[in-house]
């Protein structure tokens, strides 16, 4: 404990600075998520705490980020749409998704995937997180602007007429269920649907207007009415919050500026009586575990969100360890990947059981806190608590804050989280890399950011074995030693410089370099296939083969099986110890190739050769 506390002045000043900051953020994040203000608060508070207490980077400041936020929208709103628009239906599966993330990541770190975490492609990574700006800016427009569609009568009314068909079909699915032949007994139907009220069809009107304005696609469809429909005092708040955060940045960077933005022009906008629309009422108290997350669980309502549940834990991940990276350079220490993905994980898991929307590592907050003097764990822990204090102390206060407010910091969030360095980069990058970067950037922010993601990474990785396959067949050689002489191109290694004369028609050699692994078995065939049929004996090189998968390893076997067809005896020359391996394993050595064929080094096989080969010549 002596070295828990070691630095506790500066851990408690960096954990109250890093509070500060975060404090803006989520409750952005959360009315941005569509679970209201408290929903990031309470992310904020729980991942905070947990994730420093069990987590491998010392200096770490988790809670809701733009990333996380963005891919949990999606999930939220997906499922209040499975659910009739309802909320409070859909919480319970909303949040065991979140939990399930959790527990995810947890599992990704037991399993020690955390140091893979770094061979994910720039291009995905950047055309990412410009996605997950752009989306952010979108669909802040709406209310930067005042205007709310659900809130639009005119505009809900045109909703009215499908609003209708769907309580039919609620009320036929209702009647199926029960037996109820319609066609015979269509008085029952009528019946019921006479019971329909105007204020469930206002009511279902207003869910289908949500629905068809949330996302992405759905604020932009609704620019055209919201700019014909300006609320010029919420327009004017998110103005004069964006510029304070910008603006104050030029006079100092040691008061966060968002905070000073959140604070003033909240308080001239209460303090003036201005009639601007507040956030949701953030509840007093100390929050409570919502256990209907278990007792309501049905794995069938959140079954087609597990592999979404997936990409949370995986995009946390990636969101974490790259701000752990960020803090080992700023600290100059080490951070342990598999620890701190646990930790992000039980933080996730015991936010969404309270609540939270789920989070990672946050790169500003994290350099906020090193530099105000945090170094230990205890400076993450300092931040949740200033955030449940200020839960406890100053709810009704937080709840009078302008939604506008809130729009224009998201604003400058979307702005600001943009890969400006990948974007500046695109003129001098290869092509290849730069379509990757778009076509993620387009499907995450029109279609669906979990596959864009997918199928940049198949992309990049398809690229990625079609570079290795054509660099390994560059580089891998066959041929006879007789036409080293002729082909000046052909670079004979030091050791075969004085093979024998007499066995230079009758002995090959192939010169393997590189991985061999599957996007290399196609160019391994057709190299085999130059091999002369005088030959009687062919030696494999393989002292630059550091790494063979099952699928090049299988395709060396069959390889050898034709080649023994033919009459021509395999050799293996400096095999390393993980081909070697493989190979053992899938009886290659010593089935095809038997152990007296296996050589240490090139000079003990031509002592073999030049015994056992006759010379035709």
């Amino acid at each position: 404990m002596k070295g828990f506390f070691s630095n506790f002045k500066g851990d408690l000043f960096g954990g109250l600075t890093a509070g500060i900051v975060a404090l803006p953020l989520a409750l952005a994040f959360g009315v941005s998520s569509g679970l209201g203000p408290s929903a990031g608060l309470y992310g904020a508070i729980f991942i905070s705490f947990f994730a420093a207490l069990f987590g491998g980077t010392d200096t770490q400041i988790s809670g809701p980020t733009a990333p996380m936020t963005a891919v949990s929208m999606l999930v939220i709103a997906g499922l209040i749409g499975a659910n009739d628009g309802n909320l409070d239906k859909a919480l319970p599966a909303i949040l065991i998704v979140f939990f399930m993330a959790g527990i995810m990541q947890i599992g990704l770190g037991v399993i020690g995937i955390g140091k893979y975490i770094r061979y994910i492609p720039y291009p995905v990574v950047s055309g990412f997180m410009t996605a997950i700006g752009v989306m952010i800016l979108i669909t802040q427009f709406l209310p930067g602007l005042g205007y709310y569609p659900k809130e639009d009568q005119n505009y809900v009314d045109k909703f009215k007429p499908q609003a209708e068909e769907v309580i039919l079909n609620k009320i036929l699915k209702e009647e199926a269920g029960e037996g109820i032949l319609v066609l015979e007994d269509f008085k029952e139907t009528i019946k019921r649907a006479e019971t329909v009220t105007n204020e469930e069809i206002d009511l279902e009107a207003v869910t289908l207007a949500g629905n068809a304005t949330s996302g992405v696609m759905g604020s932009i469809k609704s620019l055209p009415r919201a700019l014909s429909n300006i609320n010029y005092l919420e327009l004017i708040l998110c103005l004069v919050t964006i510029v304070i955060i910008y603006g104050f940045k030029r006079i100092t960077t040691v008061v966060p500026s968002t905070l000073v933005a959140l604070v003033l022009v909240s308080g001239v906008a209460y303090g003036f009586g201005l009639n601007y629309r507040p956030i949701e009422e953030i509840p007093s108290g100390f929050p409570m575990p919502n256990l209907g997350i278990f007792l309501d669980f049905k794995l069938g309502a959140v079954t087609p969100y597990i592999f979404t549940a997936l990409s949370l834990a995986f995009l946390g991940a990636i969101d974490s360890l790259l701000t752990s990276v960020v803090a080992d350079n700023m600290t100059k220490t080490k951070h342990k990947p598999n620890k701190e993905l646990v930790g992000q994980g039980i933080g996730n898991s015991i936010a969404a059981i309270f609540g939270g929307i789920p989070g990672a590592g946050a790169t500003i907050r994290t350099v906020v806190n090193i530099n105000s003097g945090g170094k230990t764990k205890l400076s993450g822990m300092i931040a949740g608590v200033l955030l449940l204090i200020v839960l406890l102390l100053l709810g009704p206060v937080a709840s009078q804050i302008p939604a506008a407010v809130l729009a224009g910091v998201l604003i400058t969030v979307g702005i600001g989280v943009m890969d400006y360095k990948g974007l500046k980069a695109i003129p001098h990058i290869p092509k290849i890399e730069v379509i990757i970067m778009i076509v993620v950037l387009i499907l995450s922010v029109f279609w669906n950011l979990v596959y864009a993601v997918g199928i940049g990474l198949v992309i990049a990785s398809l690229i990625f074995m079609k570079k290795m396959g054509d660099v390994t067949a560059r580089e891998s050689k066959v041929e006879s030693l007789k036409r080293f002489r002729s082909n000046r191109e052909e670079v004979q290694w030091k050791d075969e410089v004085n093979f024998p004369q007499r066995l230079k028609e009758e002995v090959f050699i192939k010169h393997l370099n590189g991985p061999v692994f599957f996007g290399f078995t196609s160019e391994l065939q057709l190299l085999a296939n130059h091999i002369p049929e005088t030959a009687t004996h062919v030696i494999l090189r393989m002292r630059r083969v550091p790494y063979m998968d099952q699928s090049g390893v299988y395709a060396l076997e069959e390889i050898i099986l034709n080649l023994e067809k033919k009459g021509i005896k395999i050799y293996i020359v400096e095999i390393q110890k993980q081909p070697r391996y493989l190979a053992k394993n899938i009886n290659i050595i010593p089935d095809l190739i038997p152990e007296d064929y296996i050589f240490e080094d090139f000079d003990s096989c031509i002592a073999y050769l030049s015994e056992v080969v006759e010379d035709v010549v």
